[in-house]
């Protein structure tokens, strides 16, 4: 498929019509499509197969792909000058760089060609489609960005994508990008927003969240505002979302969402839509169907669907590894997160073996429209996500749901970090810093509360932490230090929180 010549229509009409055998052909046909010519053209790539005694003639099916070794950015991107990581070891072109935020290492700077954003622009415009379109028509929307403007690639490809859209479509799209700016979103809110019949908050999660409730603190008629959520960077639950749904006054939770899984390393990879959002309300009432799909696991992962021409996902023993054609081509790239892979027929089959139509569950939600084929890759955790006490693995996501107790949410921002220490006497423990609202006082009632509501929630949703805490009592318990609103370096504004530190 020559997607340059494809139009975006064209590519959404094959989102909602293809099945999942062609989604599995096409994938494979145009990876191995793009792993010979970056075989030839690529002299980093080339170097690594012939260092790995790899004649990339010999790679004819879809199998003898997958005996390919993987690449990663310490021993592939970072390892080689950067000019031979590009076709013909020249970095000409238009090339848009951006750089990785640095929570895992140092930052290193990625460049996407026009044809990754133009990728974007196709998950935001199935957005607008399902979420903001009523009948053939889309009123005028104001989209307030509020991803950080700069080297980090959220915000650009953000503002690109609906750009682009609004001007290929003719859509009455307007675009304001304040960044992480709080001043400039609460002044856009109430004297801005109210002109249009749609807003859309593009942020992340916890950020947006913030948003929500500041709103109202700073007397904000959020009710008023119909509002849509465009959200990347990392996992939430479905609690999450219920509770902007909640506090926004309005919509639809299967329809006014985006939940983009993307990267620096390649752009706007995956996207959790309609389909994505019910399989994940479906197992919330199922654990069965839970187990099913996601195993073990103890916390809801990001179920997005790709489509494998942008690019393809594998699993590969619970780690994700992707492949996707670029100014930088990515192939058999370990971009460093856990997580699964499935065909659209495969959920099916399993949502079956349940006794569950995803036709009849779609239709009593009124998303039937949109429900694509598309293959799912879900994830949940970075490689370095967690953190361990006494042996456990203690993940911040048990910690967001906790903090989100009612009782808690006129206190807290939602904001964390979380480590593991060890005081004089070498005792391990959780260590807790949690940010609180504007407002909110620092007391030791207060935090006795929050402790207690953190830990019920640990013993209700972690067997091993029940087990734990069973053993050694209140050692198990964290140590919480509060901070006041935007008084600690824990808690830097508009970027990704850093959720564990290690």
């Amino acid at each position: 498929m020559n997607l340059k010549n494809t139009k975006s229509e064209r590519v959404i009409e094959d989102f909602l019509n293809k099945d999942s055998d062609f989604w599995t052909k096409q994938g494979q046909e145009n990876t191995l499509h793009f792993f010979h010519k970056a075989a030839e053209e690529v002299p980093a790539y080339k170097d690594f197969l012939k260092k790995n005694s790899i004649d990339h003639k010999k790679i004819k099916s879809w199998k003898d792909f997958q005996t390919i070794p993987f690449i990663n950015k310490n021993d592939y991107l970072k390892k080689y000058p950067r000019e031979m990581l590009y076709y013909n070891g020249m970095i000409d072109g238009l090339n848009i760089f951006t750089s990785t935020s640095g929570t895992t290492g140092e930052p290193f700077y990625f460049s996407r060609s026009p044809q990754v954003s133009w990728q974007s622009s196709i998950f935001h415009e199935f957005f607008v489609k399902y979420s903001l379109e009523n009948n053939g028509k889309v009123e005028p929307t104001l989209v307030l960005i509020a991803f950080g403007m700069g080297v980090w690639i959220g915000g650009l490809i953000t503002f690109q994508a609906f750009e682009q859209l609004a001007l290929r479509n003719n859509y009455p799209i307007s675009i304001l990008a304040p960044g992480v700016n709080k001043k400039e979103l609460f002044y856009a809110l109430r004297n801005l927003a109210p002109n249009f019949k749609n807003i859309v908050i593009v942020g992340y999660p916890p950020f947006v969240k913030d948003l929500l409730d500041e709103a109202r603190y700073e007397k904000i008629e959020i009710d008023k505002l119909n509002i849509k959520f465009v959200c990347a960077a990392e996992t939430f639950t479905e609690g999450f979302r219920d509770y902007l749904i909640k506090n926004s006054g309005n919509g639809n939770l299967y329809r006014n969402f985006l939940h983009v899984y993307g990267s620096a390393d390649i752009g706007s990879m995956a996207a959790e839509m309609p389909t994505g959002v019910l399989i994940k309300r479906l197992c919330l009432e199922n654990k069965e169907l839970f187990k099913d799909i996601f195993g073990d696991l103890n916390k809801f992962p990001t179920l997005a669907q790709f489509d494998p021409t942008f690019v393809n996902f594998e699993e590969v023993n619970g780690e994700i590894v992707l492949s996707g054609n670029n100014n930088m081509p990515l192939i058999r790239y370990a971009i460093g997160d856990r997580g699964g892979v499935y065909t659209f027929d495969e959920i099916e089959k399993k949502l079956l073996n349940h006794r569950i139509n995803i036709w009849e569950e779609a239709k009593k939600v009124g998303i039937e429209k949109f429900i694509s084929k598309l293959p799912f890759v879900y994830v949940y955790e970075r490689i370095d996500m967690s953190t361990t006490l006494y042996g456990i693995n203690i993940y911040p996501q048990l910690i967001r749901d906790s903090l989100l107790h009612e009782d808690l949410q006129k206190y807290v921002t939602g904001k964390f970090t979380l480590s593991t220490n060890f005081d004089d006497q070498q005792n391990q423990f959780l260590d807790l810093h949690i940010e609180l609202k504007k407002g909110a006082i620092i007391q030791d009632h207060l935090k006795n509360m929050i402790c207690n509501s953190i830990v019920d929630f640990l013993y209700k949703y972690s067997s091993e932490y029940k087990e734990l805490k069973d053993h050694i009592g209140e050692k198990a318990y964290p140590r919480i230090t509060l901070w006041n609103n935007g008084e600690s370096d824990y808690f830097k504004p508009g970027i990704k929180q850093k959720w564990i530190k290690k």
